[in-house]
């Protein structure tokens, strides 16, 4: 089996290298940038005519949220028109697509957790151009299954749970936003699905949308507290408002996933939010993070 993964230096992509030493039977193509232009679709042609994959996994984004409503252009090139490369590609190529969305492509005017067939409407930059590339694929009669996760984490790359743990061992006190909920995932966790999607593969048969967080609903307050109390960091948590902290990107306020597609269909098991926090601040070294890991037993 050979699996071609995008984006390999992200969260996503560091997770699946890191899985996938496991299994030998398993060869796997890492890229991103340096050695896999996915924005040039004839570079994505010669590299699957050259190497043949049987499987992809599409983690690379555009993912600097507020920097985007001023380069939604260069958003656009790397979450719309790199997924159409992708995707007629592997459709010439008769490949099994995976390609990892977001929460953004609504609007979280919900109050209840978003199934997959409700219908789209971002608020921001990052989210249309991100729609725009589920589109590419929805268009396309291919085998594809495009995974809408949020709030992803890991010990790899730059993420929030990173930025509470260096921000708790600098201050005494942060302020972080307590009216916008949803669900942190754990990127290895998230690896895991991927791996299963494509070992059940032949389940789909055209394009499908899952949706793939950890169980549970928090704010991005209760997270960062979460944080500071497992990692043992005497740092207070200050809960405000989304209005006391304004930026280019309007969030969406609540983006809480509907999982039943996903689980049913792969019999998956998915962790809850704060067992998954813990094996991953269990990941972190004690020179990197200087917590006790004791507080995680």
């Amino acid at each position: 089996m050979k699996i071609l993964i995008t984006g390999s230096y992200g969260q996503l992509g560091s997770e699946l290298r890191q899985i996938l030493q496991q299994y030998a039977d398993i060869q796997a193509f890492f890229t991103d940038v340096d050695t896999l232009d996915i924005c040039n679709c004839d570079e994505v042609v010669r590299f699957f005519a050259e190497n043949q994959p049987d499987f992809v996994i599409n983690c690379a984004a555009y993912t600097a949220v507020d920097k985007a409503e001023s380069e939604e252009d260069i958003a656009y090139k790397i979450n719309a028109t790199a997924v159409k490369n992708l995707a007629e590609t592997a459709l010439k190529y008769n490949l099994f697509l995976i390609h990892i969305s977001t929460d953004y492509v609504f609007d979280g005017n919900h109050t209840q957790p978003y199934r997959t067939e409700d219908c789209p409407h971002p608020i921001s930059a990052y989210g249309r151009t991100k729609l725009a590339g589920e589109r590419y694929i929805l268009d396309l009669d291919i085998r594809a299954a495009i995974i809408r996760t949020s709030w992803l984490y890991s010990s790899y790359g730059n993420n929030f749970v990173k930025t509470m743990l260096r921000l708790g061992g600098e201050r005494n006190e942060i302020s972080v936003v307590s009216d916008q909920f949803g669900a942190p995932t754990y990127a290895a966790d998230l690896a895991y699905a991927c791996l299963k999607i494509i070992a059940q593969s032949k389940k789909i048969t055209q394009p499908e949308i899952f949706h793939y967080a950890n169980t549970g609903v928090i704010s991005w307050a209760d997270f960062a507290a979460k944080i500071m109390e497992s990692a043992n960091l005497n740092c207070t948590v200050k809960y405000i408002k989304t209005s006391d902290y304004p930026t280019a990107a309007v969030r969406p306020k609540y983006s809480v996933f509907d999982l039943s597609k996903i689980k049913n269909m792969f019999n998956l098991d998915i962790p809850d939010w704060e067992i998954s926090l813990k094996r991953c601040l269990c990941s972190f070294s004690l020179e990197k993070t200087d917590f006790c890991l004791s507080k995680l037993s």
